[in-house]
């Protein structure tokens, strides 16, 4: 898929009026933008076809002198062997307190980019949403997660009825583990 192909796609996931948040699932108060500004690293997310293929996936942050926040995601595309990247902006829904942005990709259409989980003490993981159940993603700060706080994130996650069974756990282009004995 094509870098054009890919914005398209995303772009219809986050299509207007995807800006809210899934019944019953809270988003993060008292949020710092400048903590949370910088890379993550994509741990697992739910399958859309615009990140479809993609390994070693990442996300930098930094603010806007507007008051919104940039956005870069990329990845890497297995089949074709080329990094794929995509900009956007995003802002504000409820406040620079709230963790609820509104993000876009394409022009005038905006998707929810929900927070609906934040490590509060280092800002080493946090856990995202959009307007419905379909989209989630677990990142991270580093290109691992602690398998504990994982599970922790995923039983959330289960707990507010995402489909945890079909998260998908990103390849971060790591070396494999050795095998001793």
């Amino acid at each position: 898929m094509g870098i054009r192909q890919w914005v398209i796609a995303l772009c219809l996931v986050l299509m207007p009026g995807c800006t809210g948040v899934p019944e019953g699932v809270t988003v993060v108060d008292d949020f710092d933008l400048n903590r949370y500004l910088g890379t993550w690293y994509e741990i697992a997310r739910l399958d859309h076809s615009f990140e479809r293929g993609l390994s070693r996936v990442s996300a930098v942050y930094t603010a806007r002198d507007d008051g919104g926040v940039d956005v870069v995601n990329r990845g890497f595309d297995e089949d074709s062997g080329e990094w794929k990247e995509v900009k956007g902006k995003g802002y504000f829904v409820e406040g620079p307190r709230t963790g609820r942005l509104k993000i876009s990709f394409f022009g005038p259409f905006y998707g929810a980019y929900n927070i609906i989980r934040l490590d509060r003490d280092r800002y080493a993981y946090s856990m995202v949403c959009g307007a419905d159940r379909s989209t989630l993603w677990i990142l991270s700060r580093t290109r691992t997660l602690d398998r504990k706080i994982l599970r922790d994130l995923m039983q959330y996650a289960k707990d507010l009825r995402f489909d945890t069974e079909e998260l998908i756990f990103v390849d971060q282009g790591l070396p494999a583990a050795r095998e001793s004995g």
